[in-house]
């Protein structure tokens, strides 16, 4: 029997060594493998990420391709000769409002605002420079300055009124910085130093980010006259028919009257009936004549921002104000609905009410309004029978709403109409007579 051999701690600690480098090597094997595992999951889920997005794309693609609208000139296209929605019963698509019985307020077709605006306008034909130089400058006033502009005591282009005069309204924002706020409370005949900075974005980069210093000469500030009988007389404005401006404003208020009146009435038949079921057909066909009026439209836009060196959006969507082509086709066929909507609800009335049209004589109309025999012809060729009878269907339901509801008293009449015409023109001329002696 052989004597065992003994191991010494050398080939121990060797053997150790040479244990611990081999577990050490299963272990980094084991880790690689590990990573490479983790590497290829990693890859695949990526490569699946990105297959999914584009899957996504693809599918968004594939579904606007199939939602996107083709634009149609058609404008007859779903109508008969004689206007109406080709094979739609519209009494039974659509619960009427009650246009027999509309219940209508002076608040709902006031004339007030108008009328106040026209007469704010005529005066302002006949303001004028008031040099007093006890009137003060306050906010919102029009005030006739001069002034001469400098940089570092040197004058810049553009700077200099070159004594011309120039109109300024306080608080209007025309001018840079807070030059406007500073001429408030100076009077007639001040000068006044006015200290700006000029916007860094300026567009002028010779002024732009720089401090201004403005001499200003403070003019006059412009008051309108009273309006009262005095000024209507001596401005020529009284007739046999207005005396006073009492009767100036009623004049005013009659031409008005019936805009608004017809403007409710439209507006009110539209939002008080209910659509039970849309014509498909004639939806899809009036969201194709739309988009074909959006793309004119943003044509027409895009060639006169070119002629002006703009840069014109080429997207139909950015002009109608959606976000992108799906917020647009949603819009558009919300569009078309409210046109259909409106459509239906003036058949319907016309329908109900008995209601005919003459084409015939429509057209002698056109023809005659515009001064050209081939008027109604080219409109027909242009725009199909259908939608020039569409069209008499909408204003003969608006005529009948209108005598309806009208009130004689507040109806212009084509003398008092004839009239106000006379007076207007009178008062531009005057008007011009006044500008052309001033300069």
């Amino acid at each position: 029997m052989a004597k065992d051999k003994k191991t010494t701690a050398a080939e121990i600690t060797d053997i150790s060594k040479s244990k611990a480098k081999r577990e050490e090597r299963r272990k980094e094997i084991a880790k690689n493998k590990r990573n490479r595992m983790i590497s290829r999951v990693a890859s695949f889920a990526i490569l699946g990420f990105i297959a999914g997005v584009i899957i996504v794309m693809a599918g968004k693609q594939l579904y606007l391709a199939a939602i996107r609208t083709t634009p149609s000139t058609d404008m007859s296209a779903g109508l008969t000769a004689d206007g109406k929605i080709e094979g739609v019963n519209v009494a039974d698509a659509l619960t009427l409002a009650d246009y027999e019985n509309i219940p209508i307020t002076d608040e709902d077709i006031s004339t007030d605002e108008q009328v106040q605006k026209d007469i704010d306008d005529l005066l302002k034909e006949y303001k004028e420079v008031n040099y007093d130089v006890s009137l003060e400058v306050a906010d919102g006033d029009e005030v006739n300055i001069d002034y001469v502009g400098t940089i570092d005591g040197v004058e810049f282009e553009g700077g200099n009124s070159n004594n011309a005069g120039y109109d300024l309204t306080i608080g209007s924002g025309s001018f840079v910085d807070d030059f406007e706020q500073q001429l408030i409370g100076s009077h007639p005949g001040d000068n006044v130093t006015v200290e700006v900075t000029f916007p860094d974005d300026y567009g002028d980069d010779a002024v732009a980010g720089k401090d201004a210093v403005f001499a200003v000469t403070v003019n006059g500030i412009y008051q309108l006259p009273a309006f009262d009988d005095a000024f209507l007389e001596k401005n020529g404005l009284l007739t046999e028919q207005i005396t006073n401006t009492d009767e100036y404003r009623a004049s005013i208020a009659k031409n008005y009257y019936e805009d608004n009146l017809r403007n409710f009435l439209s507006t009110y038949i539209v939002e008080n009936s209910t659509v039970n079921s849309y014509p498909k057909n004639y939806v899809k066909i009036t969201k194709a004549t739309t988009k074909a009026n959006d793309e004119a439209m943003a044509n027409y836009y895009s060639q006169m921002f070119s002629s002006s060196g703009m840069q014109a959006s080429t997207n139909v969507w950015d002009m109608t104000g959606d976000e992108n082509e799906f917020a647009y086709e949603k819009s558009l066929s919300e569009r078309a609905q409210d046109t259909v909507k409106e459509a239906m609800v003036y058949q319907a009335i016309f329908e109900k009410a008995g209601l005919t049209i003459d084409m015939d004589a429509a057209k002698a109309e056109l023809n005659a309004s515009s001064g050209d025999e081939t008027y109604a012809a080219s409109m027909v060729e242009n725009y199909g029978e259908g939608y020039l009878a569409q069209n008499e269907i909408h204003d003969t339901v608006l005529d009948y709403l209108v005598d309806r509801y009208k009130d004689p008293d507040k109806m212009p009449s084509e003398e008092t109409a004839a009239e106000t015409v006379t007076e207007t023109e009178a008062a531009a001329e005057t008007s011009t007579e006044t500008e052309t002696t001033a300069e």
